[in-house]
């Protein structure tokens, strides 16, 4: 018997029983979300209403291989109509966006989890959504963090029709309220047909943009990106008749930098989800200094913990 400690030992499959019943019908309203704990990176403050531990107590995983969660969910996946081309319509709160918006989830989507591949905007925005519910809602760290749609202003959008890009902007900041105490707005833009992804943090009352990358470069790799955000900050202190005591700032973060061509999406979701944990508006220039890159174990619990997300809100 000592000899065998440690040695993996293979269960047959029908000797495998579910904990709960899966569910075969998607939900398109929010519940109570789940109550979950996270952990910053960077830090163990408490965020207001959520005390932060690892979330790895919570889901079993390890480095590199399917958690718990995830084969379960994967196992959803497979049984549902899903696989066959249906597909999930999902309604945000209208505080994750400041308007009423939805999101289409498909199979394609669901891979990006379970293979590790680069993320499109279905799964950033159900993230997103999952930040509002579990780490926001009902906290004044609504009235801290904002969250701008990707669908709406991408690299794409702004080639195609800059001033709508920009006007939509301007709406979602008109509806957060005044914006004189300081905030974020994060708006994860990409560089357009599934290229990229980097995290645009605006603080508008303090004229202040922070740019987070995971490749090396700065704003200037993306000049009319640039060119709508200031124009969109402008003109929306120039109709509430704020002035412009300054010019805009953007500040370049030294942030994690990723190491393949797949996890930007990933990044960015992370970048989000430890500002939020620290609960700091200011992002100074080494704010994520202990950290040269994430590890798949940082990643992987993005991945798990919007996995526990998905089967709790009964989305497939």
């Amino acid at each position: 018997m000592r000899d065998a400690v440690g040695s993996f030992v293979g269960w047959p499959s029908d000797l495998i029983f579910p904990d709960a019943e899966t569910p075969t019908r998607p939900t398109h309203k929010v519940g109570k979300g789940i109550s979950r704990r996270i952990e910053s990176v960077a830090s163990q403050k408490e965020v207001p209403g959520r005390k932060l531990k690892s979330a790895a107590k919570d889901i079993p995983t390890t480095s590199g291989t399917k958690s718990q969660i995830m084969m379960r969910l994967e196992k959803m996946v497979d049984e549902s109509d899903i696989m066959h081309g249906a597909i999930r319509s999902i309604d945000f709160d209208e505080g994750v966006f400041g308007a009423a918006h939805f999101k289409i989830i498909a199979k394609e989507d669901m891979q990006q989890l379970f293979e590790h591949d680069e993320l499109g905007i279905a799964v950033i925005h159900t993230y997103i959504w999952y930040m509002y519910v579990t780490l926001m809602r009902g906290t004044e760290l609504c009235n801290r963090f904002n969250f701008i749609a990707a669908s709406r202003n991408n690299a794409t959008l702004i080639t195609k029709n800059p001033t709508s890009v920009k006007n939509d902007l301007v709406d979602r900041f008109m509806a957060a309220g005044d914006n004189t105490t300081p905030s974020l707005y994060f708006l994860p833009f990409n560089s357009g047909n599934g290229g990229h992804w980097v995290l645009v943090a605006m603080d508008l009352s303090r004229l202040i943009v922070y740019y987070l990358d995971s490749l090396s470069g700065d704003w200037s790799k993306y000049p009319s990106m640039k060119k709508t955000v200031d124009a969109a900050i402008i003109k929306f202190r120039s109709k509430k008749n704020y002035r412009n005591r300054k010019d805009i700032t953007w500040v370049r973060v030294q942030c994690p930098q990723q190491n393949n061509s797949v996890d930007c999406g990933f990044f960015v979701l992370r970048f989000m989800r430890d500002i939020i944990a620290l609960n700091r508006i200011d992002i100074p220039k080494m704010y994520f200094e202990e950290y040269k890159s994430y590890s798949r174990a940082h990643l992987d619990e993005i991945k798990d913990e919007l996995c526990q997300f998905i089967v709790d809100q009964r989305i497939i």
